[in-house]
């Protein structure tokens, strides 16, 4: 057989080492017949019997194939292998299981080779937005607003280690106890961050931000309601019109999403130009350039900051830079670009509302070591930034957008802003979920009401901020 290793095909039938050997027939509990599969790995409860099995299988399994062999199988071939081999195992050992514990457990040992591992059903649902595993023994998930503990675990700290390096080794980047902090992403482009020992101190963390297969649009936020449709409708009218948008917001807020949402009303034949730590933007125009930042190699060296691909933006004629998220001195940069023809451009960054996150570009600024006034600074982000979109999660686990803001001016040395629609809370419904409505503040010409025009879209913005008036 092409999987297994050629010269110990004995494996399977001579007398195993101490560490490998055969269990006593065991009953896994649950055979749970009414139950899917992927149900059954994240509802019901193992036993330790069954781990122990699972583990004396899988160890079997790994002195019989020959690995290098299945890594150049296709994935469907591969996964057949293990299962001709898995079956051969569990019946020269007189392990006794239900087919439908049988499948399940060939179905996490394939998982355990070729993907994932215990993650694979989460990964496959898609009503989960965060995976949190602190160590081998505690995964944790956040599905529809709400943090949940599942019964997911892994053999080991190992075996965690050893998926943390998968995930990141496909993009290029390493995890370690010399590099023992990386963010990375997932083929799909969702998040990931792992920090492991000495750093982590009970296993690797690791941490995913799912996102879903099918892109969220507009609509679908309206659907969700985190904004009317008159809110979306203005949000439309200001990705359309070129304004330069900052969306600010929370840990988990849902800025990313908003920004995917916002780069969908970008015109086609528009060059854009993405800068991210790790790529998660999913723009659907066909002329994007999606670059990425490098953390340095082992010698400390090679490293590619946010702040230097902005600046090689601007030699790569953009007509919009999108930044993921700002974080440091590159809100210079972004900035400079906003600021010398490059309309539209937009970015996210971590603030609680309008004001903080003008309060945090400035700080940003200043901490990229420019020893430039206040005032200046203050000034050069009036000229640059037209809108500020707040998104925020609230305590009962939605996610809203609570202000659109545009900054319109300086008065003295104060930035003046002005809201445009802003999310107001009436309470709560016997479930706990607050109720609340987006309402305009009657402002009828925003600043950016001549940018609008200059589009033919001032009419539509003035049925939108009359219809979000109520």
């Amino acid at each position: 057989m092409f999987g297994k290793r050629q010269s110990n095909n004995a494996a399977l039938s001579a007398p195993e080492p101490a560490k490998v050997e055969s269990p006593k027939p065991v009953e896994v509990a649950q055979p749970a017949p009414q139950a899917s599969t992927s149900a059954a790995s994240t509802s019901s409860d193992r036993s330790e019997e069954y781990y122990e099995t699972k583990a004396t299988i899988f160890n079997a399994l790994f002195e019989t194939i020959d690995v290098s062999a299945l890594a150049g199988m296709q994935p469907d071939r591969a996964r057949q292998e293990i299962r001709v081999i898995v079956d051969e195992i569990i019946a020269i050992r007189n392990v006794r299981l239900s087919v439908a514990e049988q499948n399940q457990l060939i179905s996490e040992i394939c998982d355990d080779i070729l993907g994932y591992g215990p993650l694979e059903p989460l990964l496959a649902r898609d009503d989960i937005a965060d995976i949190m595993v602190n160590g081998a023994k505690h995964v944790f998930i956040e599905a529809n607003g709400k943090m949940q503990k599942t019964n997911i675990r892994f053999r080991d700290n190992q075996q965690l280690m050893n998926i943390c390096q998968r995930i990141v080794s496909q993009v290029g980047r390493r995890v370690d106890e010399a590099s023992p902090i990386c963010d990375a992403r997932l083929l799909d482009g969702s998040r990931v961050n792992v920090i492991a020992p000495p750093l982590s101190i009970d296993g690797p963390a690791l941490t995913i931000r799912k996102f879903k297969k099918d892109k969220l649009k507009l609509e679908d936020l309206v659907n969700f309601k985190s904004i009317s449709p008159a809110g979306a409708k203005v949000l439309q009218i200001i990705g359309a019109c070129q304004c330069n948008i900052v969306i600010s917001g929370g840990t988990g807020s849902g800025k990313t999403t908003l920004l995917n949402c916002l780069t969908g009303f970008i015109h086609p034949d528009e060059r854009i130009i993405t800068c991210e730590d790790a790529a998660e933007l999913q723009l659907q125009q066909p002329h994007v350039v999606r670059l990425e930042t490098r953390p340095p190699n082992l010698e400390g060296k090679g490293k590619v900051s946010m702040a230097d691909l902005v600046k090689n933006c601007l030699r790569m004629r953009p007509e919009r830079i999108i930044v993921g998220e700002v974080r440091g001195p590159e809100a210079f940069d972004l900035l400079q670009a906003m600021n010398t023809g490059h309309d539209g451009s937009m970015g996210t960054l971590h603030a609680n509302s309008p004001r903080e996150a003008l309060s945090r570009l400035e700080s940003m600024i200043t901490m990229g070591g420019f020893s430039l006034p206040a005032k200046t600074i203050r000034e050069m982000i009036v000229g640059s930034v037209d809108v500020i979109v707040q998104a925020a999660r609230l305590r009962d686990g939605s996610r809203r957008i609570t202000k659109v803001t545009e900054v319109i001016g300086m008065e003295g040395d104060v930035i003046v802003t002005q809201d445009l629609i802003v999310y107001e809370m009436d309470g709560e419904d016997a479930q706990g979920n607050i109720i609340g409505e987006h309402k305009s503040t009657g402002i009828a010409r925003p600043a950016f009401w001549d940018r609008a025009r200059y589009f033919n879209l001032e009419k539509e913005l003035a049925e939108a901020l009359d219809a979000a008036g109520g």
